[in-house]
């Protein structure tokens, strides 16, 4: 850390920007390893001094651009990934500089080698960052030609992922639909076909109009038909090896969403069509309700808010099962769950409690330090929508149709922005999973592990941690913890009374994995006789203390037998006849 005054630092960074760009200009020219690798440290600290110095972007983006077309292509490569990461982080990229890059564009990829393709896909990903989700017809049709030409279908595979990743679904829908037949498996095939439909669904979605609100309607129907399509098809493409259970859950929430939203704007629709009774404001007086002034759209709106809770609730659990997921995806998700609690905080500020509602805790939304064009977008919906809500409700009393009006604007708001697939949708960088091993295991899969009800199972839990190719690369783990618990499935014998928290077992420990092996043991016991379903579940803490739900889940039954001894005495005592002795068990030996 270099201490200084504002003077000096404003003539450091000057400086420090000069310096890199000499050093960038005499690298990107060379080819050999050695310059090639001294540019990628320049580009790469580069990229991390913008992140600091923001007002620094804009003639560090020109001179990059510049300098793209007097470099040779390996180093044009490395370029390009540092424009895209500066431009992600901020909007520097303008419409006047989008004319340079398809220039450039036409003039690249005039053969089919790896550094040729791999300079098709990160020019088209500086394109699609410079273009904001809205690509211009003449320069799809300009990448279409340079693709048709020499792109192996790899290329275009990636540069359709890209345009994905950057919300340019009408483009990345053209390149999947070519590109589905030119797999040799089917369960690519559906990827593929999926991917295409989730596109043409998000597509739907861009053509809604401010203020038309039977238009937004017919726009989420026609996106839940190509989503529906599109998660049939990516079920088909599942395997044991790949079941794609992140995209199967965050498609099934984004449906469940879309459906949300759209059961909202049709109970805002229910104000004119069942307006509140003339006698309304009187009910609610008797009543003591003050919801009753509102009519049954009331009630109506609760199922709505209850349902958009419901939903952020399962994005966090999501969220919380994502340990392998890059920093975009999780800050993706996080976003999709803060616009489902941003619409069941405006249904309350707005309808049900408005006296209650408070904007404090949405107020750091302001100051957020936004990463992506898709998280600025997003949060300018969330505080513009917050500002409107804020001043209405100190306005108007509900239920009116400004009230009605602005949630339905509100909805349209998120829906204009469009749907951001990261990385991890498509492709997993880390890779973590946990093996157990429980002991006693039972002889057979049906077969329940016996124990007597007067004594203790002594439950050992073995595991180990796997790693793919990359392991710890965005977070590595601290310790595992374990959650035992047990349920009665079914009951056998007298019910002896017996204090109600032996029926059920519940125990966790944290145990930390030594060359990636970790063991354990817990102490359960079964004093009630019958069946018992014993549950393991893992989950992992990583370094900042942060628990996620990683899974597996491992079950085994346990069958509780009496005791020879108390059976014995059953036996004498309902032949004899005679008062029952003291049960003999757990609890009568101290």
């Amino acid at each position: 850390t270099i201490s200084c005054s504002e003077k000096d630092s404003v003539q450091l960074e000057q400086d420090t920007v000069l310096g890199v760009e000499s050093l960038l200009m005499l690298c990107s020219q060379d080819s050999s390893s050695s310059a090639q690798a001294t540019l990628k440290t320049a580009l790469t600290s580069l990229v991390k001094l913008l992140k600091s110095r923001p007002h620094l972007s804009q003639p560090v983006v020109e001179f990059l651009l510049g300098q793209l077309h007097l470099s040779c292509d390996s180093s044009r490569v490395l370029m390009c990934h540092a424009l895209a990461a500066i431009a992600t982080n901020l909007p520097v990229l303008r419409d006047s500089m989008l004319g340079d890059l398809v220039d450039l564009y036409r003039v690249v990829g005039h053969s089919s080698t790896g550094e040729q393709q791999e300079l098709l896909v990160s020019m088209a990903t500086v394109i699609f960052v410079a273009s904001q989700s809205s690509l211009s017809a003449e320069v799809k049709m300009l990448i279409k030609q340079q693709l048709e030409g020499v792109a192996n279908g790899w290329t275009v595979y990636r540069i359709a992922r890209q345009a994905s990743r950057m919300g340019c679904h009408e483009f990345s829908s053209e390149l999947y639909q070519c590109l589905r037949t030119r797999v040799a498996s089917e369960h690519f095939y559906f990827w593929l076909n999926s991917l295409k439909e989730f596109s043409q669904a998000e597509q739907c979605l861009s053509h809604v109009e401010d203020g038309d609100y039977s238009g937004a309607m017919s726009a989420i129907a026609e996106a839940l038909r190509s989503y529906q399509k599109g998660i049939a098809s990516l079920t088909a493409a599942s395997t044991p090896l790949s079941p794609l259970t992140f995209q199967c859950e965050f498609i099934k929430l984004r449906i469940d969403t879309l459906q949300a939203l759209s059961q909202l704007v049709c109970t805002c629709n229910s104000l004119k069509t069942s307006p509140p009774p003339a006698i309304a404001g009187t009910l609610a007086y008797t009543s003591g309700n003050d919801l009753q002034r509102c009519g049954r759209i009331a009630m109506q709106m609760k199922v709505c808010m209850e349902e958009f809770r419901g939903l952020a609730a399962r994005y966090a659990d999501l969220h919380q099962s994502l340990f392998d997921a890059d920093y975009a995806t999780l800050r993706n998700v996080e976003l999709q769950q803060q616009s489902c609690l941003l619409v069941s905080h405006v249904i309350e500020a707005l309808i049900l409690d408005p006296q209650a509602a408070s904007f404090q805790e949405y107020g750091e939304l302001r100051s957020v330090q936004t990463e992506s064009e898709y998280e600025r977008r997003m949060m300018s919906v969330f505080n513009h929508v917050l500002e409107e809500v804020e001043g209405l409700s100190k306005k108007h009393s509900p239920v009116s149709h400004l009230h009605t009006s602005c949630l339905c604007d509100a909805v349209i708001a998120l829906l204009k922005v469009p749907l951001s697939f990261q990385r991890y949708f498509f492709q997993k960088l880390q890779s973590t999973s946990i093996k157990l091993a429980l002991s006693p295991s039972p002889r057979t899969l049906t077969e329940p592990i016996p124990v007597q009800n007067s004594q203790q199972l002594t439950l050992k839990v073995e595991g180990v941690v796997q790693h793919g190719s990359t392991p710890g690369l965005f977070r590595k783990i601290q310790s595992v913890c374990l959650n035992v618990t047990s349920v009665l499935q079914s009951k056998t014998g007298t019910d002896y009374k017996i204090p109600l928290d032996t029926k059920t077992n519940e125990m966790e420990q944290r145990v930390e994995p030594h060359n990636d092996y970790f063991s354990t043991q817990f102490l359960l016991n079964f004093s009630v006789l019958g069946t018992h379903l014993v549950t393991v579940e893992a989950s992992v803490v990583d370094e900042s203390g942060i628990e996620w739900k990683t899974g597996p889940k491992t079950t085994v039954s346990v069958k509780s037998l009496e005791d020879p001894y108390s059976q014995q005495l059953r036996h004498q005592l309902q032949q004899g006849g005679g008062q029952p002795a003291p049960q003999r068990g757990a609890y009568a030996r101290f």
